[in-house]
């Protein structure tokens, strides 16, 4: 049997060397750390604790990977030794792209105000110049510059109307020098020259103002500017079409001024047709066929009908006018036609002193009076005769004459007959005064028949009033 042992590492031989191994790596690691140099590192404010070998400041940054640009401020210098507990500071310049005079330049800046960036690039600006910042925007991480422009203020003359203004502008374009100004401008307005016109120095800008006008049409207001003159330009302008009768306030041919309202009044004209009854009359006429005092219908009436035609005006479509522009009667209107009587019967009665005849009978308020009542004074020479001349007494009766014809006899049951011989001022219509000496009055106020005795009288008054 051969012996291999002598050829041959077992196990055990094979993990010591591996145990030397790793404790001279340890050893070695320990040493490196041990010898390595703390120092403080800055980077535009931001400050962090690093240990290095490197022997200088330029190794150290190439070892960082931190590149610096020629603008950029260093403490201590790139060829500084690295010592213990130094700091070194890295400010960087910033980057900012200056526009000026029509010149785009990019500088990397230590200077805290847009000024003094400025003033290092030797701009100077006038009073009247002004500048503008644009910081890096914080939603793109790749814009980093800041931005700085310049602009030039150039001499202008603003002209309205007899106004001259000059102003100084910083504006590219005519509009944006207006706009810049202040001025309020309306689209109606006119711009010499044109607003898109670049802006030069000594231009001068004319601006022709237009009026404001209100426009009434139609239940709406149009509110517009304008440079017409008159009333009926400024409506054709806005396409409002006047038609028929329609007209304007203030006139079409008026001269407008500055605010001025105009009202469009429209004109529409109807005519209306109006149909009104035409009442009918009632007509009287005799009839032989019935008796004294009796009355009778013999035709019923219909009423007419009247026919007009108005013109009627509306403005704004309210009513201004109404206008009869004729008539006509459509359907003229019937009469209603009432008969009354003229045949006279005499009758017969009997009476307490014997029968009498009559041939009309009223009925009538009786009161009585005697020549004392009478209202005459016994001084007076009429004193105790009638209104006829005859003697006051029993006998003697007042009647209104529109019914009982004076000299006619009457008789009263209860007072006996009478002869009208007398009036009255209170003796109206159907009443009759019943006389008696003074002596014996009776004093009467009640509704009796009278009777009027024959003959009958050759005229008669058929239609009592």
């Amino acid at each position: 049997m051969e012996d291999h042992s002598s050829s041959r590492t077992g196990p055990v031989e094979r993990g010591v060397a591996l145990l030397l191994a790793l404790l001279a790596l340890t050893a070695l690691a320990a040493t490196y750390e041990v010898t390595l140099t703390p120092v403080t590192l800055s980077v535009d404010g931001q400050a962090r604790q690093i240990r290095t070998h490197q022997p200088t400041v330029a190794l150290l940054l190439s070892d960082l990977g931190i590149a610096l640009r020629a603008e950029d401020r260093l403490t201590p210098a790139l060829d500084a030794p690295v010592e213990a507990a130094m700091t070194i500071t890295i400010q960087h310049a910033r980057p900012v792209v200056i526009v000026a005079d029509g010149v785009e330049r990019l500088r990397y800046v230590h200077e805290v105000t847009p000024a003094d960036v400025l003033a290092q690039e030797d701009i100077v600006l006038s009073a009247q110049d002004t500048f503008s910042v644009r910081a890096p925007l914080a939603s793109d991480p790749a814009d980093t510059q800041f931005r700085i422009e310049v602009q030039r203020a150039v001499p202008v003359v603003l002209e309205t109307g007899a106004v001259r203004t000059p102003f100084y502008t910083h504006a590219e374009t005519v509009g944006e020098a207006l706009l810049e100004s202040g001025m309020l401008l309306y689209r109606a307005d006119r711009i010499f020259p044109a607003a898109e016109t670049p802006v030069q120095s000594g231009m001068h800008i004319r601006v022709e103002r237009s009026v404001p006008v209100s426009i009434y049409v139609d239940g709406h207001v149009l509110r517009t500017r304008t440079h017409r003159h008159r009333v009926g330009e400024v409506l054709a302008d806005l396409g409002v079409l006047l038609n028929g009768q329609d007209y304007t306030v203030p006139s079409l041919d008026a001269t407008l001024g500055d605010g001025e309202e105009v009202r469009v009044i429209r004109v529409t004209e109807t005519v209306v047709v109006e149909q009104s009854p035409i009442p009918f009359e009632t007509v009287w006429r005799p009839d032989e066929n019935m008796e004294l005092d009796t009355q009778g219908l013999l035709q019923e009436g219909a009423p007419g009908v009247l026919e007009r035609r108005r013109r009627v005006r509306y403005e704004n479509g309210e009513v201004v006018d109404r206008r009869v522009e004729g008539e006509s009667v459509v359907l003229a209107p019937t009469p209603r036609v009432m008969g009354y009587g003229t045949q006279v019967v005499v009758r017969q009665l009997d009476t307490p002193s014997g029968p009498v005849e009559y041939w009309r009978k009223f009925r009538m308020l009786a009161t009585s009076y005697s020549a004392s009542t009478a209202g005459v004074s016994p001084s007076n020479p009429h004193y105790g005769y009638t209104a006829t001349g005859a003697r006051m007494g029993n006998g003697i009766v007042a009647v209104d004459p529109r019914f009982i014809r004076l000299g006619t006899q009457v008789y009263v049951p209860g007072y006996g007959i009478g002869l009208a011989a007398d009036t009255g001022g209170a003796i109206k219509g159907k009443r009759i005064d019943l006389g008696y000496a003074d002596e014996n009055l009776k004093l009467w106020y009640s509704f009796v028949d009278v009777y009027l005795l024959t003959p009958v009288p050759p005229t008669i008054n058929y239609l009592n009033p």
